[in-house]
């Protein structure tokens, strides 16, 4: 009984935790996270499915990589609000589609349950960027006020106004890998906007989804290398938003790999000013000091997928002309980790008050 007063009372960290839609592959990489958080090792997460999907299964059934040889086996539930209201949910992330979020982060809410959105539902505050989604919202008024009230969950970025929100838009993962990049510098005021800024992305397959489809399945994706959506790609807003810049300023060329997860962005810029490799790595570190999951190269090394995948880190890079002018920057990160489930997780930490990357590390 003292043990239960206590994790009540959060002595021990323990938050009531769900997941609805862990089928996907960023489903997957989430439940293994939380499965094995120090905080949450006295009340496990509890894992739901989608909306129409009404049989229970196992969480080891859709994800055999998550079996141990004496664990518990976790159920996967048919989705249910009252049970959530009843299990005490605090917090409840969304791993669903966009249109399923945007429909489902009001109810929680309206039942005290905070969101952590693995969606591209609550990411875009400007109407004319988010209509990539072709959002419907039931209650047009509620939503904007609660889109509003949505943060976008960059832990770089903004993570006192994430430690406080009740709703958190988890970023795409090629904009995390951008954004990281360039906000440094952009808040610098040391880049040649009107110049133009060229943002070369490669990610893995799995960026696209679990749902097979005629570009990704291995006939096509398999020894090829592919570009798409360009001028198009719905990460785009979030460029746009998150670094204060117009269409104009930014070109973004997203590209398919034939591998089955990673993103390296090699983004090319002009500064105002000459400069020298060592005030570029000063502002950078500086700018990451306190950020446990960003990881510096010292230039001229430079980031590469093998050396991220798996991992919860972004790693980013530079090299400088020796004309002191024009920059490369080369941004590395998990498209399923950093990109999506460990980002999320990231924000629990935030908002639950927990050091930012346990669990993570």
């Amino acid at each position: 009984m003292e043990l239960t007063r206590k994790i009540v009372d959060g002595e021990y960290g323990s938050v009531p935790i769900a997941v609805a839609g862990v089928s996907g592959y960023a489903g997957a990489e989430l439940a293994r996270l939380l499965l094995h958080h120090p905080r949450l090792k006295f009340s496990r997460p509890v894992f739901y499915g989608r909306a129409g999907e009404m049989q229970s299964t196992s969480l080891t059934d859709l994800h055999p990589q998550l079996a141990t040889h004496d664990g518990p086996i976790d159920p996967v539930h048919p989705f249910d609000w009252d049970d959530l209201v009843e299990r005490g949910t605090n917090i409840l992330f969304l791993a669903l589609p966009h249109e399923q979020s945007r429909k489902w982060a009001p109810e929680a809410l309206a039942r005290g349950i905070r969101v952590v959105d693995l969606s591209g539902a609550w990411r875009l505050q400007q109407d004319d960027l988010r209509a990539v989604y072709k959002l419907e919202d039931v209650d047009p008024v509620l939503a904007r006020e609660l889109q509003a009230e949505a943060i976008f969950g960059a832990p770089e970025l903004h993570r006192n106004k994430i430690a406080t929100a009740r709703l958190v838009a988890n970023p795409g993962c090629y904009s995390t890998s951008i954004i990281l990049a360039l906000a440094p510098l952009l808040q610098a005021g040391i880049v040649d906007i009107d110049h133009g800024i060229i943002c070369d992305a490669k990610s893995g397959v799995s960026g696209a989804g679990k749902a097979a489809t005629a570009k990704t399945h291995f006939m096509y994706a398999a020894d090829n290398l592919s570009a798409y959506n360009v001028f198009g790609h719905r990460h785009t807003g979030e460029l746009l938003e998150q670094l204060h810049l117009d269409a104009s300023q930014i070109q973004f060329t997203p590209h398919l790999l034939p591998i089955p997860r990673g993103i390296l962005s090699t983004i090319y810029l002009r500064l105002k000013e000459v400069t020298t490799p060592d005030a570029v790595a000063v502002l950078l570190r500086d700018f990451y000091k306190d950020s446990p999951l960003v990881r510096i190269h010292a230039t001229p090394a430079l980031p590469q997928i093998q050396h991220v995948v798996r991992t919860n880190f972004c790693d980013l890079g530079f090299e400088l002309a020796k004309d002191g002018k024009r920059l490369v920057l080369v941004s590395c990160l998990d498209n399923l980790l950093k990109g999506a489930a460990g980002q999320a997780v990231q924000n629990m930490n935030l908002m639950c008050g927990w050091p930012e990357a346990e669990g993570l590390l």
